[in-house]
């Protein structure tokens, strides 16, 4: 009869699991679950998948797992969120109040999928896993934006193209958020191939086996990833994965004194390779024009009204939507409700209409005030500092390179927020909530191998 229970709990928790991996593959194809019935599926099956949980730890409460304090904080930080952004749609705080609460089921869901991930994937094995699943979409993301473009047979999920055309979208209709969650992916299939390193000295001769060797589809992955990132022509999804990883290489091979030329010519070829060599027959050249020709212009009609020639109108966006938080600095307008705000403030002679700012930062503050906005700072520093905490740790290559693929993945992100709204995308939102459980699980997961041959 207990091996019957045990057959049981071992069962559910593992159909849970496949549940959660299922999910993070689906979540980027329908339209990058940014519409109203996707991301109401989206809610939809984390609530499913939350509540079997709940069912498989009231029957066998003994396979709860202790969360540590990084994690608890973290997750305090998520619900301090929700809960304030629930208390602005039931007081009435809100400018949108139906999108604040379409937002505040989001926002659990992100919360629910952070304490599943952080609770269900705290083994090597499982984390191993998690990670080789979230490089597999990026690739097939990254693979199907391309092949559309290449072939000229330009479809989303299901639905033909109607943007970007010529560009890379993957199953996003916006190819800055195919490049936001590349940038993720990528970061997160570097991670992988640096803790999958078998930690043997360097030697010339074995420079081919370091470049493809065991490892080819892992590195084939990831070319397929660049590749697609570049095709994306997204010229701060670019730079923001080359500074993340420039930036955490540096403090990697800085930190990392055994076999310093081993990680520098492997993190080197990623650039020398990736970008230089296979990424000029797929739109480098087209990305730096976009680069260097950023510009505005401005007429103006009879009626007064302004009309732009727009290659960029961004920083107009967010010089207008400053005041928009200086207005209600703490307590914001509504989660969901830049939109309302916005247009009502820039009036009809803006020039354009914008449903988000293009700038993560600006619109969690015009949207959840300083009040809501500080928690997720927070949630995401401590993020950051797990990550290279394992990036700095020297008795495992595992554990830094996990790290590695966190920090560079969030820093990737952080950079793209400036000048996007990636985090107010149901598939990209969710998946950094995932990069930062992964952060915390490079420090605290086991290793059952190692406790195996210790016992």
């Amino acid at each position: 009869m207990e091996y019957k229970d045990s057959t049981q709990k071992s069962l559910l928790q593992r159909i849970i699991v496949a549940g959660l991996l299922t999910l993070i593959i689906w979540a980027p194809l329908p339209l990058g679950s940014n519409r109203d019935w996707s991301a109401a599926l989206l809610i939809l099956l984390v609530a499913i998948l939350a509540l079997l949980w709940a069912i498989h730890l009231f029957k066998h409460p003994e396979s709860n797992t202790k969360l540590k304090l990084p994690g608890l904080v973290m997750l305090a930080m998520l619900v301090f969120t929700q809960l304030w952004v629930g208390f602005q749609w039931l007081f009435d705080l809100s400018a949108r109040p139906g999108q604040t609460f379409q937002y505040l089921m989001l926002g659990i869901s992100y919360t629910l999928m952070f304490l599943m991930v952080i609770s269900l994937f705290n083994t090597r094995k499982r984390l191993t896993l998690l990670l080789s699943v979230l490089v597999a979409s990026g690739a097939f993301q990254a693979f199907w934006g391309a092949s559309m473009v290449l072939s000229q047979v330009e479809w989303l999920f299901g639905v033909p193209k109607e943007h970007y055309l010529g560009k890379a979208t993957g199953t996003f209709v916006n190819r800055n958020h195919l490049a936001g969650y590349l940038e993720m992916t990528i970061g997160l299939g570097i991670g992988l191939m640096l803790a999958l390193r078998d930690g043997q000295p360097f030697r010339w001769r074995n420079i081919i086996e370091l470049l493809l060797g065991p490892k080819t589809k892992l590195r084939l992955a990831l070319v397929i990833m660049v590749i697609g990132l570049v095709m994306t022509q997204s010229r701060m999804g670019n730079a923001g994965f080359f500074s993340s990883l420039i930036i955490v290489g540096a403090v990697f091979i800085a930190i990392t004194k055994q076999h310093r030329l081993r990680n520098s010519i492997l993190l080197v070829s990623f650039i020398v390779i990736d970008m230089i060599v296979i990424s000029q027959y797929f739109g480098l050249e087209r990305l730096k024009d976009r680069l260097v020709n950023t510009e505005v212009s401005v007429s103006q009609e009879a009626d007064g009204k302004l009309i732009f020639d727009i290659n960029d109108l961004r920083g107009l966006a967010f010089t207008n939507s400053i005041p928009l938080a200086e207005e209600k600095p703490w307590i914001g307008h509504g989660a969901g409700s830049f939109e309302v705000v916005f247009m009502g403030h820039a009036g009809p002679n803006f020039g354009g209409h914008f449903d988000h700012a293009h700038n993560d930062y600006i619109q969690f503050w015009v949207e959840y005030g300083l009040i809501g906005s500080l928690p997720l700072v927070i949630f995401t520093l401590i993020a950051l500092y797990q990550a290279f905490r394992a990036l700095k740790n020297k008795q495992s290559n595992y554990r830094s390179g996990v790290g590695f693929g966190a920090a560079m993945a969030m820093i990737a992100i952080i950079i793209h927020s400036a000048s996007d709204f990636n985090l107010q995308i149901p598939a990209n939102a969710m998946t950094y909530v995932v990069v930062a459980a992964i952060a915390v699980l490079a420090n605290t997961h086991k290793n059952k191998k190692l406790r195996k041959q210790i016992i």
